[in-house]
C-alpha cells in the first residue's frame, strides 16, 4: 500500500534506472527526485527537471539527503537543507554541462578546455565541503574559492551575475532593493576594474652570468636605486657563483631568488632601476699567474643596470640578459652605476660582445600575504625576502624590527712609506661589552645567511678608496647597549706570499651614554695606527680613546688631531624599540626632571611621528600622569598634546596604530579624573571659536574630538565605577552645556571669512563619531535628541559654502550609517531632519552621489515585510517628503548627456542606479493605504496627471536595457515586479479620473506605451531562458508578460469611443506583442485588432488605416526575428472567428488572408537568410516576397528597400547579370528629370536624373562583370543619349569608349552557354515560396546535371530526390516531406534571326542561344502497344514537353516558376523524322565548317560521317525502312503518305549529303586517316545499295547540295530561265537603324576543282528544295537522357521562329511595361510591309487575308486564311509579278507554332516528290497538294514541312542551328540550266519582334533589333557589312510605327497604373 513519505522527501539518483516496469520513471545518474509516497522498497514521485511526468523507482537507487517541505500537501516544495553554496555549484554546473557541450559543438575550444578544468576544480571542492572535515577558516577559503570560479564561469558563458552575501546566494526578496542594488554592483566592480594594489614586490631569479674569461667564483649583488636622489632604497639580495657562472647552490633556491618586498606605488617610476655589481673572488689581477699568490681577495669585475620601467606593462621578463660593463678605472667603482644610467658607459668595455647576465623578473601586487596565497610555489620552494631601508610605507603595530644599517663609504690613508699606493681591505666586527665578537649578526645580503665578520673588496693601489658597501646588523635590542663596532685596515701585498698586513683600525659605538643610539648620517671616524702584529682583542684599551673627529672638538689631544687619515661610514637605524631623539627620552623620564616638563611638553610636536608611534603606550601614560600631577598648571598643554597624538594616527602611515589606541583607552587607561578637565579645555574652545581670528589650532581640536570623547567617556565610566555613580547630573550638564556651545557655533553663518565655515565642516566630518561614545552613557532617545538638534541648528541657506554643504550630507550620511540610526525608536527621531536636508539637496541638484548613498542606507534598514507600525509611519514620512523630488531627480539625471571619461561614466551610472534602486525600494515597500494616500493627497487633477506622466516616464526609463548591465537579470526582475504591482495600482486611478469627459490622450498614451515597452523586455522573455531558470522565475513572478497583458486588454475595453484615437498609432506596438511566442499573451491581445477594425470600421467605413499599419510594421518586426508559424495560423483563426458576424465581414476576411499572405512570405524570408551561404532558396523567397509587395500590396518604399536586399544577394554570390537586372527594377520607377529626390538607404539625397546616372552605371558595370555585354551596350546608348542631349561630350565621349570595349569584349572573350535544369518542388515542408511548384533554373559555368543535382541537395538537406521525370500525383503534393524532381531541359530561344544568319561569329550567336529564352522544352521517349524486339523504332513514341516560364531567363533571378506546360506527343514517324533531320543538319555544319577552316582538325567530321555511315551499314536507317515503307504500315498509316515521302527525301538527302561530305573528307583528311577514310567509302556504297540508290544522276536531278558558307546550291526558288541574272540581281535597302536582314554568304564559295569534285558526287535530287529543311531533334535513343547536350551539339531553332519563308515584315510581340505586373503572353501576327518593286517579283502569295497566329489560344476562325490554289502553273511567276505591279500587297505564310493537342510534325503541310510513276528526268517538277486534313486542322497551306525542332538532349550528336523555310513559291525548272545557273537573289530584310522580355529587361522599349530572317536556301546574297545596332529611341519610334499596324490581340489584365517614385 502506497503511504506518502514523512521524512523522505528529496533524494540524488546514484545509478540509472530504465524505468521499464509499469508506471517506471526513467531517471538518469545525478538527478534529483522528489518523493511523494512509499511502498515495500519502491518510491513514487517526479524528477526535480520534469515535474509533471509522475512515476516509480526503485529507493535503493536514491540516496536520501535532508529537505525541509514548505506548503506540505499536493503543491508542496521541497528545499534542500544543505549548505547553499552546495545547492548553487550543483544548479550551476547541471547548467554549464549543456554549454559545455555546445562550446565543443561551435568549436571554441580554448573555452572548452578551461571551463573543463574549472568544473573539474569546482566538484573537487565540493567534495572537500561536503566531507565536512573543513576548519572554519579553511571553509571560508574553499568557499571563496568556489565563489570566484563559479563567477567566471557565468561570465564566460553570459549567465547571470548572482548576488552574494557570505558566499552564499542571496534572495533578493529578503533584502531591500538598494542592498540587492550594492551586492550587485559590488561584485560587478570587483569583475570590472580591479582595486589597485597600494603594495608592490619585485620577484628576481638570477639564473647565470654567461661570460667567457670566467674561471673565478663571483659575488652578485641586487639593489634597487632610485636614481633621481642618488640613493638605494633596498637592502641587497647577495649570491654567489661558481666558477661557471651559475648559483653555487641550485638546491636552494632562496641563495638564488629574492621578493624585494613593500615598494610603494610611488616607487614604481622609470627611474628606479635594478643595479647589478659583480665581484671576484681571486688574485689581485685578473691576469696574474695561478701560482703568483694563494691569497684570494674580493675585487670589482662588473656592473649591471635596468629600468624598472619595462616591468609597469605587467609582462613577466623570463631569460632577461642584462648587458655587463667592466670597471677601467677602479677610483671610479663606486659610481660605476649611476654613469651607466647617465649612459655615460662609453668608458667601459662590455666584458664580452656575447656576455650578459641571465635573470628573471616579476612584478607582483598586493599586500605580501595576498602574495603567499597567489604565488604560494613561490613561497614553498624558498626565496629570499629583501626589504626596502627604513620602515614601509605603512607601520604596522606589533612589527618588530632593529636593524642598523652600516655603509663603508671610503677611506683616505697615508702611502705608509711606500712609493706607491696601498691596497686597502677593510675588515669589520661587532664586539660586545665583554669585549667578543657577537656571531651571526653581519648581513651582506638577503640571500646570504649573515656571517661574523665583513672583508671589503679591495681597491689596486689606492690610498681614497671609495666602496660604498651597504650592510645590515640584524642585532637585538638587548645586546645594544655597551656594543661597538670595529673596523680594521690591512695593506693587501701583490706578492708571491699575499700577506695582508694591519695598519690600523677605527670602531664606533653603537648607544651614546644617555641611552640615544648612534645618530643617523655620515660619521667620520679616526683611523687609530697600530702595528702589524698588534693584538685588538682587549677592547677595553682602545675604547677610551676618541672614536669621531665630530668628538674632537672639545678635546686637546693634539696628536690625535693631526692625523691626516680618515675613515667614513654612513649609518641608519631602523628600530621599532631604540630612540636617537633625546627630547622623546626627556619626556619619558619627566618625574626625574620635573623642571623639564613644560618644555618637553612644548617640543613634543617636533618629535618625529615614527619615534611617538614607537612608544605610543608609555606616551599616553606620561601625559595622564602629568594631568594628574598638576592639571590646573599643565591641563592645556596635556590637551595640546594629546590633540596632536590623536591627529598624528590620521595620517596614512601610522592609521594602523589606531587601534592601539583603542586598546590603550579600554585596557590601559586609568585616568578616572581626566574628564573633567578634557570636558573644561574642549568647551573653552568651541567658545572661542566664533572670536578667533586663527582657527588652524581650533580645528585641529575638532578633528580630534572622536578620541577625546573617547577619553572622556572612559574617565567617567572608571570614575563611576570607582565612586558608585556619583556626580552623574553635573557630568549630564557639563556634556549638554558642551553641545549647548556646539549648537551656537554652528548656526553662525560665516560673514565673508571661511575661517568659521571651515571649523564647522571640521568639526561635522568628525561628530558623527562621537554618537556611539556618548551611548555608552545616555539612552537612545536622549542621545537622538542631542544630535537632533545639534543637525537641526545648521544654516539652511543652500548657496553659502558649497564645501560646506557637501560636509553637512556627509555628517548626515555618517549619521544614517551610524549604529544609533539602526534603533527604530531614534531613527523615527532622526528621519525628519535627514528628510530635510535631503530634500533641500535633491532641489538643487547638488551632492546627488552623497544623496544616493544615504538614501540607499535609508531603504536597507527598512527591511521588507515589515508591518511594524514604525516601519509604516516611516514610510509615510518618506512618500510625503521624497517620492515627487525622488522621480524629479531621475528624469533629471537620465536626460543629461553621459560624461565622456570612463571613470566619471561609472559615477553617473552608479547614481542613476542608486537612484533608482531607492525608488524601487520605496514603491516596494508602500502598501495599499499608502498608494491610497498617495493619490487622494493630490488637489487637482492637473497634479495627479503630472505625477501619472511622471512616473510612466520614470518607469520607462527604468525598463531601458542600458539601465542595468546585462547581466542583472535579478535586479531587473526585481524591478519589473515592483513596476508592474505599482502600474496596477496607478490604473484605477486612470480609469476613475480620466475617462469619459475628462479623457486625456497623452496620459493613455504614456500608460498603454510603457505597457508595451515592459511586456517587450528582453529580460522577461522566458523562451530564451535554460529550464531550471525559466521555472524559477516563474515560481518567484509567474509571467509578468501576461498580467500586464491582461491589464492592456481590459483597460482598452475601458476606451469605449475613445479607442479611435490610438487607431492606427498602437497597432504597430499591439502587434509587437502579439508576436511574443507566449500563448495565453497572444489570445488576450490579438482580439484588439478586430476591435480596432470594428472602430475603423464605423469612423470611415474601411479599414485601410489598419491594413496599411498592419502590413508596414509587419516586415520590420518579423525581420527582427519575432513571430512564428503558429502565430500566423493564431491570427488568422482568432480574427476570422471573431469577424464571423460582423456586416464588413467579406472585406475583414480580405485583410486577414492578405495579411496571413504576407506572414508566410515574410517567415520563410527570414527562414531563409537565417543560412550561412547565399542560396537559390535565400534568392527565390525574396524575389517572392518583392512580387507580393508590388503586385498585392503596392508598396512602393518596401518593394524598391527589397529589390535592393536581392541585389545584395546577388552581388554576395557573384550572380551579376541577376544583380543587373534587380537594379533595372528600381532604375525604371526612375526618368530622366531633375526632381529632388530624399535621402534613401545608401543613396544621398540627390536629383532623379543623377540617382538615375549612377544606377545606369552601376547596372552596366554588372552586365560586363556577368559577360551581358549586350544589355550594358543598350543601356550606354541611353545614357550617352542624355549626355548628348545636355552637350555632356566628355562622357559622352566616356560613354561611347565604354560601348565599344563591350563590343570588344563580345568578339574577343570567351562565354560559357549554361545548362537549365527543371526543378520541381513537391510536399508540405517546402517554404511556401516553392511549395508543389515547378522553375527552370538557370545553372552556374560548367554546372552539370550531377553538380546541380548534388547543389539542391545540399540546400534542402532533408529532401528526397525522385528518380523519373513523370509528373507526381496527389500523394507527393500532400506528403509532409520534400521531394526534388530534377532533370535537365532545353532552352528555345525566341528570336531566331541572328541565330539563322550565316556568318555571324559564334561569339555573337551564343548569347541569343541562351538570353531571353521563355520556353523549355524536355523529349521523353516511351513505346506505344506492343514493343518490336527485332524494329524498336516501330513503336517508338516522343512525348515532348513545352515549359513556358512567368519570365524570361536570365532575369532578377537564376529561376523562375513554370507557368503553363505544354504536352505533345510524336508518332515514332514524326520521331524518325525528326533524327534524321538534326543528324543531316548536323553534317551540313561540320562540312561547312572544314570547308571554311573553321575546325583545327577533322576528327569530328572524321566521327560523324563514321557514326552515320556505319549506323546505316549496320541497320540504323535500313530499321526506318523496315518500320515505315513497308506495304502493311503504309496501308495502316494512310495519312502518313506524305511523312513517308518526306521520310524518304531525307535518307536520299543523306545519302547525297554523305556523298559530299566524304569528297570534302577526302580533300582534308591527314595521310594517316586515308586507311579510315577509304573504309568510309566502301562502306557509303554498301549503304547506298541498302537504300537502293545506284547512281544519284539517274534518278535525282541535278541539285547541288547547299551548305552554308559557300557550298555550292541550286536556287530551289529560282526564277525562270529568261529571267536574266542582272534582273533578279537585288540590292537591299537597309536602314540604318537595323541588323541587315540577310545573311552573308562568299561570292566565291567553291572553286572550280571543288565544283567539279562535288557534282561528279551529287548528281541531281528529285525534290532540291527539300534538301535541307532539317530540323534538329533529339535522337530516339537520347530521349530518356537527363544530361544536356554539349554546346556544341545543342542548337537549333524552335519552331516558332524556325520556318519563316521571306516576309515583307514580321509582326512585333508587345507587352505592357509594368514592373513586374503578371503577364499573359503576347500573340504573334504578321503585318505586310511595302517591298521594293524589284523584289515583289519573288513573292507569291494567294489572297491578302489576315495570318494566323501561333497562339495556340485562339479559336478556328481567327487562324482561317485564303486557300493556296492546288497546284501551281509555270505562269505563276508571272502570276506574281503582276500582282506584286499592280500593287496589291501580299505576304507568304508562317507556320503556326504547334498547339497542345496535334503533334508538331502535323503543323506544317511537307512536299511531296512526284509521283512513283513518272521519270525525274523531264525536267519539271510537280505541284503538290497539300492534305485536306492537314489544311484543316493547320489552317495554314504551305508547302514546306515544319517540324518543332529544338536541341537535343541526348547523345546522338545533333547539328548548330540549321535553317528551315519555305519559299513563296515553286517554279519548274529548266532541265538545261539546272546545275548551271546560281541566280543571287537577296533576301528582304525582315524584323521579327522576339517575345517580349520581362518588365526588367533591358530589351523593353530599347532592343527592338530586327531579328534575322532565314536564309533562303536557293539564293546567294551580296556580302555587306552589319549596320550598327539600333539606337533605342529610333528603334522605339520603328515599333510605335508597327504597332499602329497591329492587329487585335487577346485581351490582357491591365498592369497596376506606375506611381511615380519618390525614391
Amino acid at each position: 500500500m502506497w503511504i506518502p513519505t514523512e521524512h523522505e522527501k528529496y533524494g540524488v539518483v546514484i545509478a540509472s534506472f530504465r524505468g521499464t516496469v509499469p508506471y517506471g520513471l526513467s531517471l538518469e545518474i545525478g538527478d534529483t527526485v522528489q518523493i511523494l509516497e512509499k511502498c515495500d522498497g519502491w518510491y513514487r514521485g517526479f524528477a526535480l527537471k520534469n515535474p509533471n511526468i509522475k512515476g516509480i523507482f526503485p529507493s535503493s537507487y536514491i540516496h536520501l539527503k535532508n529537505a525541509c517541505v514548505k506548503n506540505k500537501g499536493q503543491f508542496e516544495m521541497v528545499i534542500p537543507t544543505e549548505d547553499s553554496v552546495i545547492t548553487e555549484m550543483t544548479s550551476t554546473l547541471r547548467d554549464w554541462g549543456t554549454m559545455w557541450k555546445q562550446l565543443y559543438v561551435r568549436n571554441e575550444g580554448d573555452l572548452f578546455h578551461r571551463l573543463w578544468h574549472i568544473m573539474n576544480e569546482i566538484l573537487d571542492l565540493r567534495r572537500q565541503v561536503l566531507v565536512g572535515h573543513l576548519t572554519h577558516d579553511r571553509m571560508k577559503d574553499v568557499k571563496r574559492h568556489i565563489t570566484a570560479r563559479l563567477d567566471w564561469g557565468n561570465e564566460q558563458l553570459g549567465l547571470d551575475l548572482v548576488p552574494r552575501k557570505e558566499y552564499a546566494m542571496v534572495d533578493p526578496e529578503d533584502i531591500s532593493i538598494t542592498e540587492l542594488y550594492r551586492l550587485m554592483e559590488h561584485r560587478h566592480r570587483k569583475k570590472d576594474t580591479p582595486v589597485q594594489a597600494s603594495s608592490h614586490h619585485l620577484f628576481v631569479q638570477m639564473k647565470s652570468l654567461m661570460c667567457s674569461n670566467l674561471g673565478e667564483e663571483l659575488e652578485v649583488i641586487f639593489s634597487l636605486f632610485d636614481s633621481k636622489e642618488n640613493r638605494p632604497i633596498s637592502e641587497r639580495f647577495f649570491l654567489r657563483l661558481n666558477r661557471n657562472g651559475l648559483p653555487k647552490s641550485p638546491e636552494k633556491p632562496e641563495r638564488h631568488c629574492s621578493l624585494f618586498v613593500d615598494l610603494g606605488s610611488s616607487e614604481l617610476r622609470k627611474d628606479i632601476y635594478i643595479t647589478v655589481h659583480i665581484i671576484r673572488i681571486g688574485r689581485m689581477g685578473a691576469g696574474e699567474k695561478k701560482n703568483a699568490c694563494s691569497v684570494q681577495y674580493r675585487r670589482p669585475f662588473g656592473c649591471a643596470v635596468l629600468s624598472i620601467a619595462d616591468l609597469l606593462t605587467g609582462e613577466t621578463k623570463d631569460d632577461l640578459i642584462l648587458k655587463v660593463y667592466m670597471c677601467n678605472t677602479e677610483s671610479e667603482w663606486y659610481q660605476i652605476h649611476e654613469n651607466i644610467i647617465k649612459k655615460l658607459n662609453a668608458r667601459y668595455n662590455l666584458t664580452g660582445s656575447n656576455a650578459g647576465l641571465a635573470v628573471s623578473l616579476q612584478l607582483l601586487h598586493g599586500d605580501i600575504e595576498q602574495i603567499r596565497r597567489e604565488y604560494s610555489s613561490v613561497f614553498t620552494h624558498g626565496v629570499s625576502i629583501t626589504r626596502k631601508l627604513g620602515f614601509s610605507n605603512i607601520i604596522m603595530p606589533g612589527e618588530m624590527r632593529n636593524d642598523l644599517y652600516i655603509t663603508i663609504e671610503r677611506g683616505e690613508f697615508e702611502k705608509g712609506g711606500k712609493s706607491v699606493a696601498r691596497n686597502v681591505e677593510v675588515t669589520m666586527y661587532i664586539i660586545d661589552t665583554n669585549g667578543q665578537n657577537l656571531k651571526d649578526f653581519i648581513s651582506f645580503g638577503s640571500g646570504e645567511p649573515p656571517a661574523n665578520e665583513f672583508h671589503s673588496f679591495v681597491l689596486y693601489h689606492n690610498n681614497s678608496p671609495r666602496w660604498s658597501e651597504l650592510l645590515k646588523l640584524p642585532i637585538p635590542v638587548d645586546k645594544f647597549r655597551g656594543s661597538h663596532i670595529r673596523f680594521e685596515f690591512r695593506h693587501c701585498s701583490t706578492k708571491e706570499k699575499g700577506e695582508k698586513k694591519l695598519f690600523g683600525f677605527s670602531f664606533v659605538p653603537l648607544m651614546q651614554e644617555d641611552g640615544r643610539t648612534l645618530p643617523d648620517g655620515t660619521h667620520e671616524l679616526i683611523v687609530h695606527k697600530c702595528e702589524e702584529n698588534t693584538n685588538l682583542q682587549d677592547s677595553s684599551r682602545y675604547l677610551r680613546l676618541p672614536f669621531s673627529k665630530a668628538s674632537l672638538l672639545g678635546t686637546n689631544n693634539q696628536a690625535i688631531k693631526a692625523t691626516k687619515e680618515s675613515f667614513w661610514i654612513t649609518s641608519f637605524l631602523c628600530s621599532t624599540k631604540l630612540t636617537q631623539n633625546g627630547d622623546m627620552l626627556d619626556l619619558l623620564k619627566w618625574r626625574t626632571h620635573p623642571d623639564k616638563i613644560t618644555g618637553c611638553l612644548s617640543k613634543i610636536k617636533e618629535i618625529d611621528g615614527s619615534e611617538i608611534v614607537k612608544f605610543l603606550q608609555d606616551t599616553l601614560d606620561t601625559l595622564f600622569g602629568i594631568l594628574d600631577e598638576n592639571s590646573q598648571k599643565y591641563g592645556s598643554k596635556v590637551f595640546d598634546s594629546l590633540v596632536h597624538i590623536i591627529n598624528l594616527l590620521q595620517d596614512s602611515k601610522f592609521h594602523h596604530f589606531k587601534p592601539v589606541m583603542d586598546t590603550y583607552i579600554e585596557s590601559h587607561f586609568a585616568g578616572a579624573l581626566a574628564y573633567r578637565d578634557l570636558i573644561k579645555v574642549l568647551k573653552w574652545y568651541v567658545d572661542r571659536i566664533t572670536e578667533a581670528e586663527r582657527q588652524e589650532h581650533i580645528q585641529e581640536v575638532l578633528k580630534a574630538q572622536e578620541y577625546i570623547f573617547k577619553y572622556i567617556v572612559q574617565s567617567r565610566r572608571l570614575f563611576s565605577l570607582a565612586t558608585g555613580g556619583q556626580n552623574e547630573e553635573e557630568f549630564r550638564c557639563c556634556i549638554q552645556e558642551l553641545l549647548m556651545s556646539v549648537r551656537f557655533f554652528l548656526s553662525q553663518e560665516s560673514k565673508g571669512s571661511g575661517a568659521l565655515s571651515q571649523s564647522q565642516a571640521v568639526f561635522l566630518s568628525s561628530f558623527p563619531a562621537v554618537y556611539s561614545e556618548l551611548l555608552k552613557l545616555f539612552d537612545v532617545r536622549e542621545v537622538a535628541n542631542l544630535v537632533h538638534d545639534t543637525l537641526g541648528s545648521l544654516p539652511t541657506i543652500m548657496h553659502v559654502d558649497d564645501s560646506l554643504q557637501a560636509v553637512k550630507l556627509q555628517c548626515i550620511g555618517k549619521t544614517v550609517e551610524s549604529q544609533l540610526y539602526t534603533n527604530p525608536d531614534s531613527r523615527y527621531i532622526l528621519l525628519p531632519v535627514v528628510l530635510h536636508h535631503l530634500h533641500m539637496h535633491l532641489q538643487e541638484q547638488k551632492d546627488l552621489i552623497m544623496c544616493a548613498r544615504i538614501l540607499s542606507n535609508i531603504f536597507c534598514l527598512i527591511k521588507k515585510n515589515s508591518s511594524e507600525k514604525s516601519v509604516l509611519e516611516e514610510i509615510d514620512v518618506i512618500v510625503t517628503s521624497l517620492l515627487d523630488i525622488l522621480l524629479r531627480t531621475i528624469l533629471e539625471i537620465t536626460s543629461r548627456p553621459q560624461p565622456s571619461g570612463s571613470a566619471m561614466r561609472l559615477q553617473f551610472q552608479d547614481v542613476t542606479g542608486e537612484f533608482v534602486a531607492c525608488l524601487l525600494s520605496l514603491l516596494r515597500q508602500m502598501t495599499d493605504r499608502h498608494y491610497q494616500q498617495l493619490l487622494d493627497g493630490f488637489g487637482t487633477k492637473e497634479e495627479l496627471r503630472d505625477f501619472l506622466l511622471q512616473i510612466f516616464t520614470v518607469f520607462r526609463i527604468l525598463i531601458r536595457p542600458e539601465m542595468f548591465p546585462k547581466d542583472w537579470t535579478v535586479m531587473r526582475l526585481v524591478a519589473n515586479n515592483v513596476i508592474i504591482t505599482t502600474v496596477l495600482y496607478l490604473s484605477d486611478a486612470l480609469r476613475k479620473n480620466f475617462l469619459n469627459e475628462n479623457f486625456d490622450y497623452k496620459i493613455w498614451d504614456s500608460y498603454f506605451y510603457l505597457a508595451v515597452i515592459f511586456i517587450n523586455q528582453l529580460c522577461l522573455q522566458l523562451e530564451m531562458f535554460t529550464p531550471s531558470k525559466k521555472k524559477k522565475v516563474l515560481e518567484k513572478y509567474g509571467d509578468m508578460r501576461v498580467t500586464m497583458g491582461c491589464e492592456i486588454f481590459s483597460m482598452w475595453q475601458n476606451l469605449g469611443e475613445h479607442k479611435l484615437h490610438f487607431i492606427p498609432a498602437l497597432i504597430g506596438p499591439f502587434l509587437e506583442v502579439t508576436l511574443i511566442p507566449q500563448p495565453d499573451l497572444r489570445n488576450v491581445m490579438i482580439p484588439i485588432f478586430h476591435d480596432m477594425m470594428d472602430w475603423e470600421q464605423r469612423r470611415s467605413g474601411n479599414f485601410k488605416q489598419v491594413e496599411a499599419k498592419l502590413i508596414d510594421k509587419l516586415d520590420s518586426l518579423m525581420s527582427e526575428g519575432k513571430g512564428d508559424e503558429t502565430y500566423r495560423e493564431l491570427f488568422n483563426s482568432i480574427l476570422l472567428k471573431k469577424i464571423e458576424r460582423e456586416t464588413w465581414r467579406e472585406s475583414g476576411v480580405s485583410l486577414i488572408a492578405t495579411v496571413t499572405r504576407l506572414m508566410e512570405r515574410l517567415l520563410d524570408y527570414r527562414d531563409c537568410m537565417k543560412m550561412g551561404e547565399v542560396d537559390g532558396k535565400k534568392i527565390g523567397c525574396t524575389v517572392s516576397l518583392l512580387n507580393f509587395y508590388k503586385t498585392e500590396l503596392n508598396k512602393e518604399e518596401m518593394y524598391i528597400r527589397y529589390i535592393h536586399k536581392l541585389y545584395d544577394l546577388h552581388l554576395k554570390a557573384q550572380n551579376f547579370t541577376e544583380a543587373a537586372y534587380t537594379l533595372l527594377l528600381y532604375d525604371e520607377l526612375l526618368e530622366w528629370s531633375d526632381r529632388p529626390l530624399r535621402e534613401f538607404l545608401t543613396y544621398p539625397m540627390q536629383t532623379e536624373w543623377q540617382r538615375k546616372e549612377y544606377l545606369h552605371l552601376t547596372i552596366i558595370q554588372n552586365f560586363d562583370r556577368g559577360k551581358c555585354w549586350e544589355n550594358g551596350i543598350i543601356l550606354c546608348r541611353k545614357i550617352a543619349e542624355q549626355y548628348e542631349s545636355y552637350y555632356d561630350y566628355r562622357n559622352l565621349s566616356k560613354m561611347r569608349m565604354m560601348e565599344a570595349s563591350l563590343y570588344d569584349k563580345i568578339m574577343d572573350q570567351q562565354r560559357l552557354e549554361p545548362e537549365f535544369f527543371r526543378v520541381g518542388f513537391y510536399g508540405k515542408k517546402f517554404p511556401f515560396f516553392l511549395r508543389n511548384k515547378e522553375f527552370v533554373c538557370r545553372g552556374h559555368d560548367y554546372e552539370r546535371l550531377e553538380a546541380f543535382q548534388q547543389r539542391m541537395l545540399n540546400e534542402f538537406p532533408h529532401a528526397i530526390a525522385m528518380q523519373h521525370a513523370n509528373q507526381p500525383d496527389e500523394t507527393i503534393f500532400q506528403a509532409e516531406a520534400q521531394y526534388l524532381q530534377i532533370y535537365a531541359v532545353t532552352p528555345i530561344p525566341e528570336s531566331q534571326e541572328v541565330l539563322q544568319r550565316e556568318g555571324i561569329p559564334d561569339n555573337i550567336k551564343s548569347f541569343y542561344k541562351v538570353n531571353h529564352i521563355w520556353r523549355f522544352r524536355y523529349d521523353r521517349p516511351f513505346h506505344k502497344g506492343t514493343k518490336d524486339k527485332e524494329n524498336e523504332f516501330k513503336s517508338l513514341w516522343v512525348e515532348r514537353t513545352s515549359l513556358i516560364l512567368v519570365q524570361s531567363l536570365p532575369g532578377i533571378s537564376r529561376w523562375f516558376e513554370v507557368e503553363k506546360r505544354e504536352v505533345v506527343e510524336m508518332s515514332p514517324l514524326e520521331n524518325a523524322i525528326e533524327v534524321l533531320e538534326n543528324k543531316n543538319q548536323q553534317l551540313k555544319t561540320l562540312i561547312s565548317q572544314c570547308q571554311t577552316r573553321q575546325m583545327q582538325n577533322i576528327n569530328p567530321l572524321t566521327m560523324c560521317l563514321n557514326g552515320v555511315i556505319d549506323a546505316a551499314v549496320n541497320g540504323g536507317v535500313s530499321r526506318y525502312q523496315e518500320a515505315f515503307f513497308v506495304k502493311e504500315y503504309i496501308l495502316n498509316h494512310p495519312e502518313d503518305g506524305e511523312k513517308i515521302t518526306r521520310l524518304r527525301e531525307l535518307m536520299l538527302e543523306q545519302a547525297q549529303i554523305l556523298e559530299f561530305g566524304l569528297a570534302v573528307h577526302e580533300k582534308f583528311v591527314p595521310q594517316d586517316m586515308r586507311p579510315l577514310h577509304k573504309k568510309l567509302v566502301d562502306q557509303f556504297f554498301v549503304m547506298k545499295s541498302s537504300l537502293g540508290i545506284q547512281e544519284f544522276s539517274a534518278c535525282i536531278q541535278a541539285s547541288p547540295v547547299h551548305f552554308p558558307n559557300g557550298s555550292p546550291r541550286v536556287c530551289r526558288n529560282s526564277a525562270p530561265a529568261s529571267m536574266s541574272p542582272d534582273g533578279a540581281r537585288v540590292i537591299p535597302r537597309r536602314s540604318p537603324l537595323s541588323y541587315p536582314a540577310v545573311n552573308r554568304y562568299s561570292s566565291s564559295s567553291l572553286s572550280s576543282q571543288a565544283s567539279a569534285e562535288v557534282s561528279n558526287i551529287t548528281g541531281q535530287s528529285e525534290s532540291s528544295d527539300e534538301v535541307f529543311n532539317m530540323q534538329p531533334s533529339p535522337s530516339t535513343s537520347s530521349l530518356s537522357s537527363t544530361h544536356s547536350a554539349s554546346p556544341n551539339v545543342t542548337s537549333s531553332a524552335p519552331s516558332s521562329a524556325r520556318a519563316s519563308p521571306l516576309l515583307s515584315d514580321k509582326h512585333k510581340h508587345s507587352r505592357e511595361n509594368s514592373c513586374l505586373s503578371p503577364r499573359e503572353r503576347p500573340c504573334s501576327a504578321i503585318y505586310p510591309t511595302p517591298t521594293e518593286p524589284s523584289q515583289r517579283m519573288l513573292f507569291n502569295h494567294i489572297g491578302d487575308g489576315p495570318l494566323p497566329r501561333s497562339d495556340p489560344n485562339l479559336s478556328a476562325p481567327d487562324k482561317a486564311v485564303n486557300p493556296t490554289p492546288s497546284s501551281w502553273s509555270l505562269d505563276s511567276g508571272k502570276e506574281a509579278k503582276n500582282m506584286l505591279d499592280s500593287g496589291k500587297l501580299l505576304s507568304p505564310p508562317v507556320p503556326p507554332r504547334p498547339t497542345q493537342t496535334a503533334s508538331p510534325a502535323r503543323h506544317g503541310t511537307p512536299l511531296s516528290p512526284s509521283p512513283a510513276g513518272r521519270s525525274p528526268m523531264k525536267g519539271s517538277m510537280q505541284s503538290f497538294t497539300p492534305s485536306p486534313v492537314e489544311y484543316h486542322s493547320s489552317g495554314l497551306i504551305s508547302n514546306s514541312p515544319v517540324l518543332s525542332g529544338s536541341y537535343s538532349s541526348g547523345i546522338s550528336s545533333l547539328s548548330r542551328c540549321s535553317t528551315s523555310e519555305t519559299s513563296g513559291f515553286e517554279n519548274p525548272v529548266n532541265e538545261q540550266t539546272v546545275g548551271m545557273l546560281t541566280y543571287s537573289v537577296p533576301e528582304e530584310p525582315v524584323r521579327k519582334e522576339s517575345k517580349t522580355p520581362p518588365p526588367y529587361s533591358v530589351y523593353e522599349r530599347t532592343l527592338r533589333r530586327p531579328t534575322p530572317l532565314p536564309h533562303s536556301l536557293s539564293i546567294p546574297v551580296t556580302s555587306e557589312p552589319p549596320a550598327l545596332p539600333p539606337k533605342p529611341l529610333l528603334a522605339r519610334s520603328t515599333n510605335l510605327e508597327n504597332g499602329s499596324r497591329r492587329t487585335e490581340q487577346v485581351p490582357r489584365p491591365r498592369p497596376l497604373p506606375r506611381k511615380v517614385s519618390q525614391l
